[in-house]
């Protein structure tokens, strides 16, 4: 439970959410919208976030699709991460999603959730960096239609009465060669060390990491050094890290030093696994 008391709302479509969310703001109250709860939960008990007024998007159809229309997968923001996972219509979401914390977590943690959240892994959102896909996103102004990697700048810049409805995905990305690997340097359910997520389109390697800096990156500039064919893997690799977002997290799940050995060995590892064709 949380140490205050708040209101809770339940709108059942995308226009009413927003209404309530302006008049919420002219009773001078902080409304907050809410998906799986995990992390307003976690983060409410310890005073870091506060509202006196919930505004639940589980009623919102749109929030809840998950399907295919025409070539695209569409991917409603309540859903959970359980579901993606267990339905497997984007393979390297769901295998990305099943390592975010546990079993029990996941059926709460929606993918909305994960990708909004504050937490700085957010390790949902790399498969979607990857596949250049799209964000559907409800506010005061309208709906608009933004490619991921566009509004996706450490987080996703949403205005002020903003949501993530839907991702849309092109259908081609769902069946590209990839892996997604993530360590952690204690348990099996604990903080990652580092997540990295990679996938194969057209003969050129993309890369997505998460737990390496403060917030999940996709690096164009490091993606053109690892598909460099003139060099080895371990070249590639360590020409890579030049252009690595700085700074690299230094925490107690492992220091820097230690993230840079273990993201070499990592990496390897990939281009082994995805088919980099490393030069002698």
């Amino acid at each position: 439970m949380l140490p205050y008391n708040f209101d809770y709302y339940k709108p059942q479509s995308i226009k009413e959410a927003i209404e309530l969310y302006q008049l919420l703001k002219l009773q001078e109250k902080k409304p907050m919208y809410y998906g799986g709860g995990t992390e307003v939960l976690t983060l409410g008990r310890l005073n870091f976030i506060y509202t006196d007024a919930i505004i639940d998007l589980k009623g919102i159809p749109e929030c809840n699709a998950f399907g295919f229309k025409h070539q695209e997968l569409i991917i409603g923001s309540t859903l959970s991460l359980r579901a993606i996972e267990e339905n497997r219509l984007f393979p390297l979401l769901a295998d990305t999603s099943k390592e975010v914390a546990d079993y029990t977590s996941r059926n709460k943690i929606t993918i909305g959730g994960n990708i909004c959240g504050q937490i700085f892994y957010r390790e949902s959102v790399l498969p979607f960096l990857l596949s250049d896909s799209t964000v559907i996103i409800a506010g005061p102004k309208g709906t608009r239609k933004e490619f991921i990697n566009e509004v996706f700048h450490k987080e996703l810049r949403l205005d002020e009465g903003e949501f993530l409805v839907q991702i849309v995905t092109e259908k081609d990305y769902l069946k590209a060669k990839h892996i997604s690997v993530k360590k952690r340097q204690q348990w099996k359910t604990g903080y990652p060390l580092l997540t990295v997520a990679s996938l194969k389109k057209e003969g050129f390697i993309r890369f997505a990491f998460s737990g390496v800096c403060p917030y999940p990156f996709r690096s164009i500039q490091m993606e053109n050094k690892l598909n460099d064919k003139s060099l080895s893997f371990k070249d590639r690799i360590l020409t890579s890290f030049e252009f690595l977002p700085t700074p690299v997290l230094n925490d107690i799940e492992g220091s820097n030093e230690y993230r840079l050995f273990v993201l070499e060995n990592t990496l390897s590892y990939i281009l082994s696994y995805i088919g980099g064709e490393e030069h002698e």
